[in-house]
């Protein structure tokens, strides 16, 4: 008896039918006929994070120009994170939040949580459906889950036709529930972080007797400080949309988009160093940031045809209640080659200004603020990325590309003041790292 092998396009098609509770045929021919695409995608930050990621995207014409998608996300995070500490030039010793202590920083670099590790899962559903002439409706779900994070949204979205379908106009709205729940537990933001300062004895944290002075003031809260096990956060959006067909090489769209967050936006792994007029740590501190935030974006994109390729152009500008306010432009142009082969160089720029509540450190002679975060993300900086995708001709409906990008970040200091002894530590320290995906869709 011949075995025959099933495809993975088959096998995939019969996974996908179970997850939808539907009945898989008996007859391989009857299987529903599903595209999919697959990709693996590897980031890494230099002596810092790694994450590896694989991606499914699977969809099916329902006819009628009706569609389901489906989508499947898995992805690894390992390695090292700022953990907010200003630099200092002795090594710095941490407790993790599972209680364990950490090798000492290296001197005259910013701090890291080298314990920084996740994984996390996400599945996502979205069907898309003609109502009548001219009009298109969708409506869709997701669920995630990490270790400490879990996320479930929905999302609908309607867009009209009209000026001989030359002219699109869509109205979108999400809405999103996450729970965070820290290993460790929620700190009350601001208090004293449970673990003793290191010494300048290498960063060794040391016991009674040992000649070591410390700071008696730094009274740690009872339970450490812990309030809560959990807390939550909710997020809702709005999305106005317009498409314009200028000629028969150009395309033109705008977005305005606006979001309301609101609950726990605290990291509960960052800190801030407390430090003297020396710039000498004296304490560390868990962070603090509003619990309210509402942002705009406004977004404009042109994509024009020409002979031998396209080139796309965007811009997008967003501002918030935090004071953070950023602009990036995004550059592709997808050049033609022979045989079905292309190539597309990306260009990306972002610049952004910092929070309002953003302080590498705090002074121990000024009074604790009501909000205060040295988390880098919040900061003033400058993003470059270059790219270039390689891409396979399709041949019955399979192709491959391959995407490989470097990134670079640049921190840059808006007005703070470096006293003492940080005036030779790298206090604004930016971040390079390589992005390589492999894409394969049948």
């Amino acid at each position: 008896m011949q075995l025959i092998k099933p495809s993975l396009k088959k096998c995939l098609s019969t996974a996908t039918c179970a997850l939808l509770g539907m009945n898989a045929p008996v007859n391989a021919k009857a299987l529903p006929d599903w595209n999919f695409d697959t990709a693996l995608m590897y980031y890494s930050e230099i002596n810092r994070v790694k994450a590896t990621e694989g991606i499914l995207d699977a969809s099916k014409d329902l006819n009628g120009g009706e569609f389901l998608n489906l989508g499947f996300v898995v992805d690894s995070l390992t390695g090292a994170s700022a953990n907010g500490a200003v630099a200092q030039p002795t090594a710095q010793t941490f407790t993790t939040s599972s209680g364990k202590i950490q090798a000492p920083s290296k001197q005259s670099d910013i701090p890291l949580d080298y314990s920084f590790k996740d994984t996390r899962v996400q599945a996502s559903v979205q069907w898309i459906k003609p109502l009548f002439k001219n009009n298109t409706f969708s409506v869709g779900s997701h669920f995630s889950k990490e270790t400490d994070y879990l996320s479930i949204g929905a999302n609908t979205n309607w867009a009209i036709d009209f000026n001989k379908k030359n002219t699109t106009l869509s109205l979108g709205v999400a809405s999103s529930y996450d729970q965070v729940k820290p290993i460790g537990g929620i700190h009350d933001p601001l208090t004293l972080r449970a673990v003793t300062l290191a010494p300048s004895n290498g960063g060794y944290e040391g016991g009674e007797g040992d000649g070591i002075d410390y700071n008696d003031s730094q009274v740690v809260p009872p339970n450490g400080g812990i309030i809560a096990t959990s807390d939550n956060k909710n997020n809702q959006d709005l999305l106005l949309g317009l498409t314009q067909v200028i000629n028969r090489r150009m395309l033109m769209q705008f977005n305005y988009s606006y979001s309301a967050v609101s609950g726990y936006m605290n990291d509960p792994y960052k800190i801030l160093s407390v430090i003297n007029n020396n710039g000498e740590t004296q304490e560390y501190r868990y962070e603090n940031r509003p619990r309210n935030r509402t942002k705009q974006a406004f977004f404009m994109q042109g994509k024009y045809h020409f002979d031998s390729g396209i080139m796309s152009l965007s811009y997008r500008y967003m501002t918030d209640d935090w004071k953070i306010t950023s602009s990036t432009v995004d550059f592709h142009y997808h050049q033609y080659l022979i045989h079905g082969f292309y190539i597309e160089p990306h260009l990306r720029f972002y610049t952004q200004t910092a929070a309002e509540f953003y302080q590498p450190y705090l002074n121990n002679s000024d009074v604790i603020p009501q909000y205060a975060s040295a988390d880098y993300r919040l900061g003033a900086l400058d993003t470059y990325t270059i790219g270039i995708k390689v891409g396979t001709p399709k041949k019955n409906g399979q192709g491959m590309t391959l995407r490989l990008e470097y990134y670079m970040q640049n921190a840059k200091n808006s007005g703070f003041s470096t006293p003492g002894i940080l005036a030779n530590e790298p206090v604004f320290q930016g971040i390079d790292a390589v992005i390589a995906q492999i894409s394969y869709s049948f």
